[in-house]
């Protein structure tokens, strides 16, 4: 181990996992992660990758300034152990883009500064699952993540089409998506790929083209997603957008399943999925379990459903045998899935007589009656709505209504404001039945 004094930017280390090579060798909170194998870190692709390897030189900054290098054999593919004050170990990229249907640009005014920021960073597609454009990134970024072996990356397509994907995302840039797709799949980088559906834009023979394409790219390209734009009542000065009926909704669905028996003749998989919402849309029942094919696009709303009744059904199968006193109990959820946790409200009640169970739908007063996903319920809203309930036990609301790292709604009311307002145990469920039947049972 030697030591020197060396000045280094500031990869601050936050956490130390335990049992790892950083809690074995003595690093703490706090220290700095300068360099390894001499070389200083730009982010945390360029970690991963440096990391990999049976043999790895590591400078650390301790608190005094010191710098402490670590000779380490490790495991070819094993991590230090650490996490980081920034989980980038950089600043996230934003985007550039004017997207037809970004929700961002269809958020009200005066909103906490974070809800309006539009990342578009190829990392957080790796880190976690986030889509990306493609569209703000340099040759050098696209060979970057070749060389790094960065998959699977997840990517927002909409459109294979050069000119109607510029005049989508509003960008000069974004018609090189196809090339840039070529590149990945001679590379045998594993993509996901997700097309937001627009009425008279993107669909019919725009829809045709943009699967065509992305077929051709098959294995590499694995699975695609399609969506429905989603409109707020905050729409002024965009392009306007119709939104999908029943009617539409249905025409899409004929389509989608006379695509996937074609992919799954010619392909061995069914290759393109629907979100839950053109089911519901349409009137019609959820695909079967095997038709979801391992859930391969959870999430972007694919499946979502159809794995949550899964996962309750087989939880109360253990339960079977359990009894639990009376409860009186309030799932709040978003208009869209109103039937379908009803259907789920009434299994639990059948295999535990002494609960009672309320489904009730959330109105999105707050973004507009068009909006009807759980993920955008506002605070505001949960407590106009569910304070009229008297003799509740518990309310349970799904964890898809809070910001993804803390209990706060989008309108930046928290969860403790939602028990105060509403004098009630308020309990946040993750979306899984496991989770949904302990909170229920208790």
């Amino acid at each position: 181990m030697e030591l020197k004094n060396i000045n280094e930017d500031k990869n601050i280390i936050e956490e130390i996992y335990k049992d790892s090579i950083a809690e074995e060798i003595g690093l703490e909170i706090g220290d700095v992660l300068v360099s390894i194998n001499g070389k200083p870190i730009k982010d945390i692709l360029e970690y991963k990758y440096l990391i990999s390897d049976n043999q790895v030189l590591v400078a650390i900054e301790k608190k005094d300034g010191e710098i402490w290098e670590f000779e380490i054999e490790k495991e070819f593919d094993e991590d230090l152990g650490i996490a980081f004050a920034n989980s980038l170990i950089d600043k996230a990229k934003s985007c550039s883009n004017k997207c037809i249907f970004c929700y961002v640009d269809q958020l009200p005014e005066n909103m906490r500064e974070t809800l309006y920021f539009k990342d578009d960073d190829s990392r957080l597609s790796f880190l976690q699952g986030n889509f990306i454009t493609l569209t703000n990134m340099s040759d050098d970024e696209i060979n970057r993540i070749i060389e790094y072996r960065l998959s699977p990356i997840n990517i927002s397509v909409h459109t294979t089409n050069p000119d109607l994907r510029i005049e989508m995302l509003r960008n000069k840039n974004a018609g090189k998506l196809y090339s840039i797709l070529k590149r990945f799949h001679k590379a045998g980088l594993a993509v996901n790929c997700q097309i937001v559906l627009v009425p008279g834009i993107n669909d019919g023979e725009e829809l045709e083209r943009t699967l065509e394409d992305l077929r051709r790219l098959h294995p590499t390209v694995k699975s695609v997603a399609v969506v429905p734009i989603g409109i707020t009542k905050y729409r002024e000065n965009l392009k306007k957008v119709d939104i999908f009926d029943k009617d539409l909704s249905n025409k899409v669905l004929d389509y989608i399943e006379a695509k996937q028996n074609e992919y799954l003749e010619s392909l061995g998989t069914r290759f393109v999925f629907l979100s839950d919402e053109f089911y519901v849309l349409a009137g019609r029942g959820l695909p079967s379990t095997e038709k979801y094919e391992r859930f391969p696009q959870l999430e972007n709303g694919v499946g979502l459903m159809k794995s949550l009744e899964d996962e309750v059904d087989f939880e109360l199968n253990k339960y079977s045998e359990l009894e639990i006193g009376e409860k009186s109990v309030i799932i709040a959820t978003g208009t869209l899935a109103e039937n379908f946790m009803r259907g789920l409200a009434d299994k639990i009640m059948l295999e535990f007589k002494n609960v009672s169970i309320r489904v009730v739908p959330i109105i999105n007063n707050f973004l507009g009656h068009t909006i009807t996903v759980s993920g955008l319920v506002s605070g505001g809203d949960l407590i106009l709505q569910l304070s009229k309930y008297e003799d509740v036990d518990e309310i349970i609301i799904p964890r898809s209504m809070m910001k993804g790292d803390e209990e706060v709604f989008l309108d930046d009311l928290s969860i403790s404001d939602l028990r105060n307002q509403l004098n009630v145990p308020v309990t946040i469920s993750e979306v899984e039945g496991k989770d949904l039947i302990h909170k229920i049972i208790n």
